[in-house]
Formats: structure tokens, sequence, C-alpha cells
């Protein structure tokens, strides 16, 4: 009997599979945490202190049995975070999806370039301004014209298959679109799907219903880069539109606490008090609301 029980496990774990899941590789906004040229108390300490360092807002998609892995949004803290795939995840990169051409999300593809990686053919996913831009302006041209990088067009609402069991589709979302369009993501695995928002201008400006998609899937990380109108009085502050904490709490209100619960505020900026101030962070949660942490996540 012990023979057969021994038999019966080997073959259990060489055919288990493990799920595929979504890490985050960050939870700052474009310019991180402690933030250049910061000399307020969220930022002046914490230079001496790398370990309380947050890097900028990315997310990868992993998938465990075949050791690929994706990125979505190529950081300036892109160095880190490919080793974070590489040797705490144990994958490949396979590709990286853009979702927009701001600063925090897409210049970290110069280390593809022969100064760092000299990538061969990384597999870049942008929609069509995206793609323009990186075709047309230095040095991001220079990646494509040595095949650090290959860009593959992307569309919108239209899926792309990754594996078998895993599906990215991106979707526009307005935003400050001064170089190319923005788009959010939505990853669907064998069992459960994420949104991934981390810029968008006023969830009033959308067509979409943000209370209808996040009761369609099973995990939303959304735009948290500030958390109230007073964050930034040395700002205009309707130049850099986001929905505020207090805003996206407020627009789900009347939900209930299991759609609360799905909700994950990520991309925060460095003033944002849901990062310092424990009180700010209780309300938060008391509310049934989460702040995302790096390395948190979320199976598929």
């Amino acid at each position: 009997m012990k023979r057969y029980l021994s038999i019966f496990l080997f073959f259990l774990l060489c055919f288990s599979q493990a799920e595929p899941y979504v890490v985050v590789l960050g939870v700052a906004q474009d310019g991180g945490m402690p933030h250049s040229g910061c000399e307020k108390t969220c930022c002046k300490d914490l230079w001496d202190q790398p370990e309380k360092h947050l890097k900028v807002a990315s997310i990868a998609i992993i998938d465990p049995n075949t050791k690929r892995a994706w990125m979505v949004d190529a950081t300036p803290d892109l160095p880190i975070q490919h080793y974070s795939i590489t040797n705490e995840h144990l994958c490949e990169l396979k590709g990286i999806f853009l979702t927009h051409g701001h600063i925090g999300h897409y210049t970290g593809l110069i280390h593809m370039g022969r100064e760092v990686m000299g990538s061969k053919s990384m597999p870049v996913y942008a929609m069509p301004r995206m793609n323009g831009f990186l075709e047309s302006n230095g040095p991001w041209e220079q990646l494509v014209k040595l095949g650090n990088i290959e860009i593959n067009p992307i569309q919108a609402d239209k899926s792309i298959g990754l594996t078998n069991e895993l599906s990215i589709t991106p979707f526009i979302v307005p935003h400050r679109d001064e170089y190319t369009e923005t788009v959010g993501y939505r990853i669907d695995g064998p069992n459960k799907s994420l949104i991934y928002i981390p810029d968008i201008d006023k969830w009033s400006r959308w067509e979409t219903d943000i209370v209808k998609l996040v009761n369609k899937v099973d995990y939303a990380l959304l735009d948290a880069t500030f958390y109230d109108n007073d964050e930034i009085p040395n700002r205009n502050i309707s130049e850099i539109p986001h929905p505020f904490i207090i805003e996206t709490m407020d627009h789900f209100s009347n939900s209930k606490l299991s759609e609360k619960k799905k909700i994950h505020f990520i991309h925060l900026n460095h003033s944002n008090p849901a990062l310092t101030k424990q009180e700010i962070k209780d309300q938060i949660l008391n509310q049934g609301f989460q702040i995302s942490e790096e390395g948190q996540k979320f199976e598929l």
C-alpha cells in the first residue's frame, strides 16, 4: 500500500500545475519614493534608509509552469524589477506591455539598449500612438533599429493570448495624452481576472462605469496618485488630474464590502499620506479598501 501511495504522490507532483499570478513590482508614482528634490518629511529622512524606498508602479504576470513572465510598464526601476522576475520568481521576461508615454511608464526601456542589457528583439506591446512615439523619437528609435526591442502593435479591446490560460486586453482610459494614448489592462487567468489602471483622469471623464467594471473582475489595482485636493498646494491640481482616493472611496460607498475589498490602491505619489500616516491608512482599510504593497500576489 505504501508503495502505491508513493507512486500516486509522485505522479501527482509531476502533473500538478501551479496557478499563474500577478505580482506587484512597485507602488509609487513615476518619481518613486523618496522623490527627487523633495525636502519634506515624507522623503528627506528616507535617503539613508534604502529598505524603505518605494519603486515605481508596475506589475508582472507570472506563469510558474512555463517559467515565463510579462511586465506591465517599463519604469525607471526596471533593473531591480527585472531582477525580481528572474531571480525571485525564476522566470524569463518574455515581453513588456506599455500603458502610456509618461516617464514612469516607458523610460525603463533604455536598459534594453546596447549600453546595458543589449536585449535581442524584446517584445514591447504598444498602442498606435505609443508605437509611433517610440519609432520616431530618440533614443527609443535606436532600440528599434538595432533590434533591441520589437514593437508589437496592440488595439483597444483586442485580447492578446499569452498562454493557453492567460490573456491580456488593453482598454482606453482618459488621461493627459500629450504624446500617446493611455490604456489600462484586463488580465484573465484560468480562474480569476484583474484590471490594472495606474493612471487615469477623474472617473467622471470616462464613459465606462468603474463600479460596474470592478463588479466583473476579481481584483482592481486603481490609480491612487493623490489622497485629496490639499496634498500639493504648490501645484495646480487641475493640470494633473487623478481620482483622489477619497473620491474613489466615495464612488464605491454604496458597494458591498466584497466589492470594496477587490480594490487595491496603487501609483501613490510620494506626498500621499496613505503612505506615511497611519490614521489615513486605517481610514482606508477600515472602509474595506486595500493599499497595494510590493511583492503582493494575486492568483489568477
